[in-house]
């Protein structure tokens, strides 16, 4: 297959977009009410490229896709996703969601939307596979959210422990977090910041010889379970530690728990933490990836600390 190329659009790229848009629109069936997107003209959007961006998909310099952005705050939204018919099933489409999600990371937003129509069933479930939730219904249109993640450099343990205690207070009763990474990078120093910020009892350590430790609320609050999933065989072991029982009353965090702990929650925070190559330098860097539609809308928020 010839290589994809995406590209950030300028208002340079307006009349191959607008040729895009028209032959990926003109080939839908016609809906009621009808769509607007062949309304579009090089004008509208050279306008629309020149305030927010976008993206166009080249292969051999041929146009094959494109997407016009509209940020709103800190959100992205996506308009105009279009695929010329003809490259159909060649991955055009998800090159360029992929590409419009680290163009919200890079600018550092917090989620991405859209509009998908309910009688367009491909297109939902193209969107459903892609991470993304439905979040509201406005007539024909279904609005989609996805978070975006989130990294941060940290450069001190005691900063570990303030970003867990600061992301406890977006936290409720069910909800699971994953957390990998190196070993000795701090994910059990992420996890007492979560314990300080949850107001649980007892102090947090790292759980290997007991691989599950629950520590009640001193607060009227969810109780903190802390897994060690390193030396669990596989989720079907994991599932007979019986954490399904008690995870909508508290707040699970499961470290090691890459490639098992997923299928605990279809919500989740998947956590990681890696350290540099410098042994004597404390500076580890953080990603938080919301998953689920718990997070579509709301993300998480961190202090301006140590972002990227």
């Amino acid at each position: 297959m010839t290589d994809l190329h995406v590209v950030d659009a300028t208002p340079e790229h307006a009349a191959e977009i607008v040729s895009v848009i028209h032959h990926a629109f003109a080939a839908r069936r016609v809906l009621d009410p009808p769509s607007t997107q062949l309304s579009e003209n090089v004008t509208t959007v050279a306008a629309a490229l020149a305030e927010h961006g976008g993206l166009l998909v080249l292969s051999d310099g041929v146009p094959l896709g494109a997407m016009l952005f509209e940020q709103a705050g800190d959100i992205l939204n996506l308009r105009r996703v279009s695929v010329d018919p003809r490259s159909q099933a060649r991955g055009v489409a998800s090159a360029m969601v992929g590409c419009a999600e680290e163009v919200a990371v890079r600018r550092g937003l917090n989620r991405v939307n859209l509009i998908a129509r309910i009688e367009l069933p491909d297109t939902v479930e193209f969107w459903r596979r892609r991470g993304y939730s439905v979040v509201d219904q406005q007539a024909h249109n279904l609005i989609f959210a996805k978070a975006m993640p989130l990294e941060l450099e940290v450069p001190t343990a005691d900063d570990m422990r303030a970003i867990g205690e600061e992301l406890a207070g977006q936290l409720r009763a069910g909800d699971v977090l994953v957390l990998s990474g190196d070993l000795g990078a701090g994910k059990t120093t992420f996890t007492q910041g979560l314990g300080a910020g949850l107001k649980v009892r007892g102090a947090i350590t790292s759980p290997t010889f007991v691989i599950s430790r629950v520590h009640p609320s001193l607060v009227d609050g969810p109780a903190l379970v802390h897994v060690d999933a390193y030396r669990v065989g596989g989720f079907a072991e994991l599932d007979d530690l019986d954490l399904d029982a008690g995870l909508e009353d508290a707040v699970t965090v499961v470290e090691w728990g890459h490639g098992l702990a997923e299928a605990l929650a279809p919500d989740r925070l998947d956590i990681v933490v890696t350290r540099g190559d410098d042994d004597t330098d404390e500076t580890r860097a953080l990603r938080i990836t919301p998953v689920g539609p718990r997070w579509a809308t709301s993300g998480v928020r961190v202090s301006a600390l140590g972002k990227n």
